[in-house]
């Protein structure tokens, strides 16, 4: 009979132990789901924050497009315009010399100097020549 009691008495300090280690457990693993939340919290926010860098990215490639198209609706007549101006006076080459001056990097200054253009001609025979340089 006192084996089955020395018998008892284990079982009941084993059970004793397992029921603290249970116990233990469960609170680590309280502390590590608390932990996942709080890492999980700054995760979620700082995809919040890369939603909100993207979404500021793509509205100023929208606004840089659209300034880019209006830029491209205001130079596209210039070609024309010095056509125009070139066939204004044939016996006037200020604008073919003026060209050409600017392909060899004159600048606006340098054209109403010497080819006796307005700043205004200067300008657009620069700009047009920047844009067919850019559009090759």
């Amino acid at each position: 009979m006192i084996w089955i009691a020395l018998l008892a008495a284990a079982l009941a300090l084993a059970c004793a132990v397992l029921g603290w280690t249970c116990h233990r457990l469960a609170q680590r693993l309280r502390q590590e789901v608390e932990a996942q939340a709080a890492r999980d919290a700054v995760r979620d926010q700082k995809f919040k924050e890369l939603a909100r860098c993207l979404e500021a990215y793509l509205a100023g490639s929208v606004r840089m497009g659209e300034e880019l198209h209006e830029l491209r609706r205001v130079v596209a007549p210039l070609p024309d315009k010095l056509s125009q101006l070139e066939q204004r006076d044939p016996s006037n080459l200020s604008f073919s010399q003026a060209a050409r001056l600017v392909g060899l990097g004159a600048s606006v200054d340098d054209l109403t100097q010497s080819c006796g253009l307005t700043k205004a001609e200067a300008e657009l025979v620069s700009k047009l020549h920047q844009a067919r340089k850019d559009h090759d």
